[in-house]
């Protein structure tokens, strides 16, 4: 017996599949980012005092205390919350539409929200205005959350009440995108008449921020959110099937107004809340999806929908380490660092798309 047989040979060695290395991975980034983003902005503060206050404890410095738990943090949470919504949202804008170019923002959820604000902010104060929307300008910010989240719940409500009609997912999208032609004429006709000071406090609205929500906030922002998510989860099998196109989806018994209806309302839950509390946050929806099917290699919605969910937290959360400028008393406007990083992905996907034959 001087040799082994096969059947006797040591068992090989199990080896970790890419999947488990892409979460290991994702996971370890998004707690180096937290710490990251914790530590650094026009403050600096300690490693040691940031590791400190994260689990649990509290900063020597007061005031570095106050720093971490009242701003960084919340504006942290907002920025994973708001990547993972639009993540999600973004994906299923695709799937629905089997368009790799839609984003949660292509139904009209940003005019809508728009519209809203603008309501408030350019006509509020005016002795012509709604009293409604007067009202509203009263509450201050509160005011214009509620008039935001109002705006894209009603033009998202008017594109759900096509889609009940609608059967071709192609008419659907252009309606989305005729509604939020209708609303931005609206939004433009108003800062014509509207005063300097107004019509600045509405594009400042419209640059987006992680900065301008409380931990008030996130506990309003975040159960909705998650809501949205576990809705989209599930649509998986639905979706799935719809990669393949609308007739093999009826043909494996998918209800197509029934996943529709609950896919265009899981993405104006998720995408109606972040404009309300953050601004129209541009780019990132468009931008994650793309992402987890690189980094997963997969099209399939039971990988990519939490894929989406930790790519979008941290690629969210860089935006705003980057926006903030490390060590400096100003911010870049957050939608110009989206746009900076989602720009070269979309120019990515067309030429992609061109050298497929040109179809997108």
């Amino acid at each position: 017996m001087s040799s082994l047989t096969k059947t006797e040979a040591a068992p090989a060695t199990p080896v970790i599949g890419r999947d488990t290395l892409v979460w290991i991975g994702l996971i370890v980034a998004g707690i180096v980012s937290l710490l990251i983003a914790a530590a650094v902005g026009s403050v600096s503060i300690s490693p040691a005092e940031t590791f400190r206050v994260l689990t649990g404890g509290h900063a020597l410095d007061p005031g570095s205390d106050f720093i971490l738990r009242e701003v960084r943090l919340p504006r942290i949470a907002t920025a994973a919350l708001v990547g993972a919504a639009l993540g999600v949202a973004g994906l299923q804008m695709q799937t629905l539409f089997r368009n790799p170019l839609a984003d949660p923002y292509v139904l009209g959820a940003n005019s809508g929200a728009s519209l809203g604000v603008a309501l408030v902010a350019l006509t509020g104060g005016t002795a012509g205005a709604a009293t409604f929307a007067g009202g509203l300008a009263g509450w201050g910010r509160a005011g214009s959350v509620v008039a935001a989240a109002l705006g894209a719940f009603v033009v998202l409500g008017i594109v759900l009440l096509f889609a009940f009609w609608v059967r071709n997912a192609v008419t659907l999208l252009l309606i989305g995108v005729m509604v939020g032609s209708v609303t931005g004429a609206l939004v433009a006709v108003m800062i014509v008449y509207a005063s300097p000071d107004s019509v600045q406090k509405f594009m400042i609205w419209g640059l987006g921020t992680f900065a301008a929500t409380s931990w008030a906030d996130l506990a309003i922002a975040g159960p909705v959110i998650a809501g949205g998510v576990l809705l989209s989860l599930l649509s998986i099998r639905a979706l799935n099937a719809l990669l393949l196109g609308e007739d093999y989806a009826r043909s494996m018994g998918v209800d197509l107004r029934v996943t529709r209806t609950a896919t265009l309302l899981s993405a104006a839950l998720l995408t109606g809340v972040v404009t309300a509390y953050c601004g129209p946050v541009g780019f990132l929806g468009l931008v994650i999806p793309h992402l987890a099917r690189g980094l997963f290699g997969t099209a399939n919605h039971r990988v990519l929908i939490p894929g989406c969910v930790l790519v979008g937290a941290l690629l969210a959360v860089w935006c705003g380490i980057v926006a903030d400028l490390p060590g400096q008393d100003t911010s870049l406007p957050l939608n110009a660092v989206t746009a900076l990083i989602g720009a070269p992905v979309v120019i990515t996907v067309l030429l992609r798309g061109r050298g497929n034959g040109g179809a997108v």
